[in-house]
């Protein structure tokens, strides 16, 4: 098979490594790629992702059998509708079932309209109709602006003054355009957060495994939020009958409901989980693999990651048995001096040789004058796995000063919570 992977972050990098590994794989692209994925396969030059036209000339003159798209944007610009119109075959949902990820609004009334439990709500286009909720309230709320915002559109007020504030940002100043014309205002809840994604072909699902991501930037979970410093699965604190449950009362119900709505969702259904005291909630639905989750995640697939994508696609998951390793992997993210705030870049990199069952992710890197250097805030994801967690952890971070470049800053506590057994 001739496959293209769409993205140039870390997640991609993964995608591509992990379709490298197929029996079934005759040619791999990247489009655009970065230099993680040229190791790996040919990554494409002078198209943009936001061009369809020109990446459906490049599926046509290459013979892609197989597009997988990697991040959310060219999901929500209807990159698997403009190619499908082309008789090119994708993984990843349509323009319409994107919705899910692309408007918290949309995924938010579907929710409430398929009884998948999550927080109360109520969405806003106008800041007095916002402030008047407000004042309505005895909960802790968050803020969230209902379109797509780069991962920085969720807003946690610890103050009235705080959320006025907020709301008046989003929706008068417009500091996340368009994506801020709506807010969500929810109750805030608490409770370990779990990532859970799952391959689906809009009739079956098929869960992955669990995983937990840091968000704060800095050890202890402090420090400003972030894409996401490092992950490990699966989550200890995820067990086989919450996995269970929330297949029954989340996945398959949200699956079903898009299919019934005429949305039929082909791709990675990725639920941002809260384990609530009153039971599992959702915070979030994503319409993709996850980052850095899918760092984590994918290294631990034991079966043919082109098996179960192509059966995906022409929906016969049913038929595929999704088989995992009976190990652990954790990721730490090694990120640029100034991140998440001002990031400094153009540093040179230097990466020695990794020992076995370990890789190192590019998520944002260039090559300049053959050199290779930083071209963003999270530069690579270090990923190692072994038979268990401890394990795991102590062979990132023993290998995790062989990826060396000016400013470097990373979390030295990836996976404390596994490690200490929090329940």
């Amino acid at each position: 098979m001739n496959v293209l992977v769409i993205g140039s972050g870390g997640r991609e990098h993964a995608i591509v490594w992990k379709v490298s590994q197929s029996s079934r794989l005759t040619k791999l692209y990247a489009l655009p790629g970065n230099p993680g994925t040229a190791e790996l396969a040919e990554n494409v030059s002078g198209i943009s992702v936001d061009d369809h036209v020109a990446v459906a000339s490049f599926c046509k003159n290459k013979r892609i059998d197989l597009v997988l798209v990697g991040p959310e944007s060219p999901l929500a610009a209807g990159m698997v509708d403009s190619l499908s119109a082309e008789g090119i075959r994708c993984f990843g949902p349509s323009q319409a079932a994107a919705q899910i990820e692309a408007s918290k609004v949309f995924a938010k009334d579907f929710m409430a309209r398929h009884n998948i439990p999550t927080a109360r709500y109520a969405k806003f286009t106008k800041l007095e109709d916002a402030v008047n909720h407000l004042r309505s309230v005895d909960y802790p709320i968050v803020i969230k602006a209902s379109g797509l915002a780069a991962g920085k559109g969720v807003i946690l007020p610890e103050t009235d003054e705080e959320a006025r504030s907020t709301l008046e940002d989003i929706l008068v100043k417009k500091v996340f355009g368009e994506a801020g014309a709506e807010v969500v205002i929810e109750e805030r809840m608490t409770g370990q957060e779990v990532s859970l994604m799952a391959f689906t072909d809009g009739t079956s699902v098929a869960p992955m495994l669990s995983a937990q991501d840091h968000k704060r930037l800095l050890d202890g979970d402090e420090g400003p939020n972030t894409g996401g410093m490092g992950a490990y699965a699966p989550a200890p604190v995820f067990t086989n009958e919450m996995l269970q449950e929330t297949t029954e009362k989340v996945l398959q119900p949200a699956v079903d409901g898009l299919q019934n709505e005429g949305r039929k969702f082909v791709g990675v259904l990725y639920a941002g989980l809260m384990l609530t005291s009153n039971g599992i909630r959702v915070l979030e639905f994503n319409c993709r693999f996850g980052d850095p989750e899918t760092q984590v995640v994918l290294p631990l697939l034991e079966t043919d990651l082109l098996d179960v994508v192509n059966a995906c696609v022409d929906g016969n998951l049913a038929n595929v048995n999704v088989q995992w390793r009976n190990s652990t992997a954790v990721c730490v993210v090694l990120a640029s001096k100034g991140y998440p705030d001002k990031v400094e870049s153009g540093k040179c990199v230097t990466i020695e040789e990794l020992p076995e069952n370990m890789v190192c992710f590019h998520a944002g890197t260039k090559m300049e004058n053959r050199n290779l250097i930083t071209s963003g805030g999270r530069v690579f994801g270090l990923t190692a796995w072994a038979e268990d967690i401890a394990s795991a952890v102590k062979k990132v971070y023993a290998n995790v000063d062989k990826v060396t470049f000016e400013g470097v800053q990373y979390r030295r506590d990836i996976a404390h919570r596994a490690l200490e057994g929090v329940k």
